[in-house]
């Protein structure tokens, strides 16, 4: 049995869940989210709660029993609350800036580096050369912010580049000198 797989998923109110065969829509105020699910698992919807079930007791279908759970509610979460995540830039002379959907990032490199938003993603750069990345699609959310933190990874020694506010860098000694 998935433990996850077996939670019910509360549906809060002002989210509307539609199911059609294998494909979910769900939307509320915020937007909307919709994917197509494995066809081993069924989902029901009994008031205010979806339930997912499996077809099957295989391993496999087990394993995607619970990923269809999580998934599913991920994007009612999503259209409810929507995802952050926060990048802090490092560095002297490093700085950032949105201009409309382009994120322009002066991160050590000879010319600025601009990254394209996609659709339904927004940013914003905080005083302190922070930037937070809004969205109501958690997996696009993570996508876009692993995305900008490659374009300057942190590095070792001093701790400049682009990181995840939580993210802890372990630093390296440098050179020990002359004797």
């Amino acid at each position: 049995m998935s433990r996850i797989g077996k939670q019910p998923i509360p549906v809060p109110p002002g989210v509307k869940v539609e199911i059609q065969g294998t494909t979910i829509k769900v939307s509320s105020a915020k937007g909307s989210l919709e994917r197509s699910i494995r066809p081993e698992i069924t989902v029901q919807e009994h008031d205010n709660t979806l339930l997912c079930s499996p077809k099957g007791s295989s391993k496999r279908v087990m394993a995607f029993w619970g990923m269809t759970r999580s998934l599913i509610s991920n994007m009612v979460m999503g259209v409810d609350q929507g995802f952050t995540k926060k990048l802090a830039v490092e560095g002297v002379g490093y700085r950032a800036a949105v201009n409309g959907s382009v994120l322009t990032l002066n991160v050590g490199y000879s010319s600025p580096v601009e990254y394209r938003l996609p659709a339904n993603i927004t940013a914003t750069v905080g005083k302190d050369n922070s930037i937070t990345i809004e969205g109501i699609d958690k997996e696009l959310v993570g996508l876009v912010a692993a995305q900008i933190r490659d374009i300057r990874k942190p590095e070792p020694y001093k701790g400049k580049g682009i990181r995840y506010f939580n993210e802890r860098i372990v630093r390296k000694v440098g050179k020990a000198g002359g004797k």
